[in-house]
């Protein structure tokens, strides 16, 4: 296996790093859950017909841009599965890069105060630029709920990145504190782990906390700070906006 990048996928070899960031944000994102910007998931899933729209803009330190908008929609196909994709556009170092990530979501465990929830999601990428499949990931995510206003998230997971021809096992724990009506406190960390590439940031340890505001029942407003959130050692500011709806 090597570290190099062949010429296929994510543009512009100089945007390989941030790319891998961006999939390994993009592909495990949620949409439900926590949703947004917010990288780790919990094991729900809403019910058949209910739809969602999440977007969000994320802006480093170093002057790198991660732009997303994802929709989603929950589908009974015998039992119910979350579908959906999303649109990123990033840049680095002044190169443009462009994907589309195909996701699915199911529950196998409903969660409940003092159960233990299981879900499975899995995803593909394709970088628009190429038109090539970029990337593959499956997640595992589980979620305790302590009480009402208060949960724990913890993910396990694969990533395969396909211009790198690297194997990457996935991670993240987080946290969901509905402290007052209007106003919720989420935070986690997460990452990568697997062979040691350049630049050697990519395992590091990524991390945000952020506030979302619900001014109404169907819209989520996030304010969130990140660190190092796609593997470059930088800090980012992300603001995101996030709406549901029942199609029924």
């Amino acid at each position: 296996m090597s570290g190099r990048a062949r010429h296929s996928g994510f543009g512009p070899p100089a945007l390989l790093p941030l790319a891998v960031g961006i999939l390994a944000q993009v592909l495990s994102t949620p949409v439900v859950a926590a949703g947004g910007a917010f990288v780790v998931d919990d094991s729900e899933i809403a019910k058949p017909g209910d739809c969602k729209v999440e977007s969000w803009a994320s802006f480093a330190s170093n002057t790198d841009f991660l732009g997303v908008t994802s929709p989603a929609c929950v589908a009974n196909l015998g039992w119910p599965v979350e579908l959906g994709f999303s649109l990123a556009r990033f840049r680095s170092d002044d190169e443009w890069g462009s994907e589309l990530v195909l996701k699915g979501k199911t529950n196998i465990l409903p969660a409940g105060i003092g159960k233990i929830g299981l879900g499975f999601s899995g995803a593909v990428a394709f970088d628009l630029l190429t038109g090539e499949h970029s990337a593959s990931s499956v997640n595992v995510p589980a979620t305790f709920e302590i009480v009402e206003q208060f949960k724990i998230n913890v993910n396990a997971g694969w990533l395969y990145t396909r211009p790198e021809d690297l194997n990457w096992f996935t991670y993240g724990a987080g946290f969901e504190w509905n402290f007052i009506k209007p106003l919720t406190l989420i935070g986690e960390v997460f990452g990568l782990a697997g062979q040691s590439v350049e630049p050697f940031s990519r395992t590091d340890l990524r991390a945000q906390l952020g506030l979302r505001y619900m001014p109404y029942e169907s819209v989520d407003i996030d304010v969130i700070s990140g660190r190092n959130i796609l593997g470059e050692n930088a800090n980012w500011i992300t603001v995101g906006l996030n709406f549901r709806f029942d199609t029924k």
